[in-house]
């Protein structure tokens, strides 16, 4: 009798993996260095706002520390790696996002504004700048590292999960928010309008605050599966990162393991 009862009783309570929509494709835009009020009700953002009013917006949403890189390393890999500062080259190994989706079928990429060529590790060109390009700095996993130039038109061609790396002129790091909504509206729109049509999903969100919030930035969702609102579920960059892994059935990576899911947001 106690043997059926805990049957049924697991039955009854699915894991969250299971519940979890799975988009056929991700897009997750990364921003810089900018705090949740200075982006959400900012007349110079109205483009983002409009994305927050049209997905889903979290409003307790954190980076993990500062300054910029070891965020792009927690969220692609689930770790800071004992980085603390923007140094170039990093030499990494292990696991990441890109070498769990590949294992399990998937595929990954990311696509950096200003990068000269495909595979490029220099560690700057131009307004590109590799701190913000985490997969370029893993040597025993080589993850498809391309220009934004490469991103392609037709997005049923686009990998399952990819990153975008605007430029420091285009990201609100040397360039000003109304110029980051702008390049967002003119290069991202499209997609995010696809994505509500075709099971996929957008993500953009920041890497850091400017250190004038306790590290809050914002982050937002659009796509097929999200339900429109404010969601005050406490996030980070780690959340983020596990739940990718439940939706494609990837093993947790280091710190994500012990963070909660970003979870809730799906109709």
């Amino acid at each position: 009798m106690m043997r059926w009862l805990l049957a049924m009783l697991l039955v009854a309570q699915p894991a969250l993996s299971d519940e979890l929509p799975r988009p056929d494709h991700i897009v997750i835009v990364i921003e810089e260095n900018k705090p949740f009020t200075r982006i959400i009700g900012n007349r110079e953002a109205p483009y983002i706002n409009d994305l927050a009013k049209r997905g889903a917006l979290f409003t307790q949403s954190y980076g993990v520390t500062h300054p910029s890189q070891p965020n792009y390393l927690a969220l692609f890999s689930g770790g800071t790696h004992s980085v603390t500062s923007d140094v170039c080259p990093l030499a990494l190994s292990g696991d990441n996002l890109a070498s769990q989706l590949q294992a399990k079928g998937f595929s990954f990429a990311s696509y950096s504004e200003s990068m000269p060529e495909a595979g490029y590790d220099g560690c700057f060109f131009s307004a590109y700048r590799r701190k913000h390009n985490p997969g370029a700095n893993w040597k025993d996993f080589v993850a498809p590292n391309q220009p934004f130039s490469a991103f392609p038109a037709d997005y049923a061609q686009l990998p399952t999960v990819a990153f975008v790396v605007p430029d420091q002129l285009n990201d609100m790091h040397d360039g000003s928010v109304e110029r980051g909504d702008a390049w967002l509206k003119r290069n991202i729109e499209h997609y995010a309008h696809w994505a509500m049509q075709h099971n996929s999903l957008l993500i953009v969100t920041w890497d850091e605050d400017d250190g004038s919030s306790n590290n809050r930035i914002a982050t937002i969702f659009v796509g097929a599966m999200v339900k429109p609102g404010q969601y005050t579920l406490r996030i980070n960059h780690y959340s983020v990162l596990r739940m990718i892994e439940e939706m494609y059935g990837l093993p947790y990576l280091n710190e994500s393991a012990q963070a909660g899911a970003a979870e809730g947001w799906w109709k």
